[in-house]
């Protein structure tokens, strides 16, 4: 018997989000293009996401605790700031559930957009208003942030 919708919330989170993306695809191609610059916008970004989920979906199926090697929406992703030392935390989210006070970013905003679907350990370089800075995906968790 599969119990992954009942018992796992990542699993139960994840395909929410899949309907959903699916569900409302023009609304949110309308958000992320009106909040992209156009040297930046991916217009297989979408595809990429579905894609990606689908693929630790059937990849942890039989897993009872999925971990999270990338970062999708409802992560909570802890950023070593190379630079500093520094360790600070974000939830990627969706646009309504933004509060940058909180840690809460949209998946859709600059540093959210940069975030999703790196790995853990990755380094990346952040492209920012105060410039480029670099940083490593120290821990990506799940977070219910309903």
């Amino acid at each position: 018997m599969n119990h992954s919708l009942t018992y796992y919330p990542l699993r139960k989170s994840l395909i929410k989000q899949l309907i959903f993306i699916e569900e409302n695809m023009v609304e949110l191609l309308d958000l992320y293009v009106s909040s992209t610059f156009v040297h930046d916008r991916d217009f297989n970004f979408f595809k990429r996401y579905i894609a990606e989920v689908e693929e630790f979906l059937s990849g942890s199926e039989n897993s009872t605790y999925p971990s999270l090697s990338k970062v999708f929406i409802g992560s909570q992703v802890a950023l070593l700031y190379k630079e500093d030392n520094y360790v600070e935390h974000f939830t990627i989210c969706f646009p309504e559930k933004s509060d940058p006070a909180r840690g809460y970013i949209s998946f859709l905003s600059p540093v959210g957009r940069q975030l999703l679907l790196h790995s853990l350990n990755e380094e990346i370089v952040l492209l920012t208003p105060g410039g480029e800075t670099r940083v490593v995906i120290k821990k990506i968790e799940f977070k219910d942030y309903r």
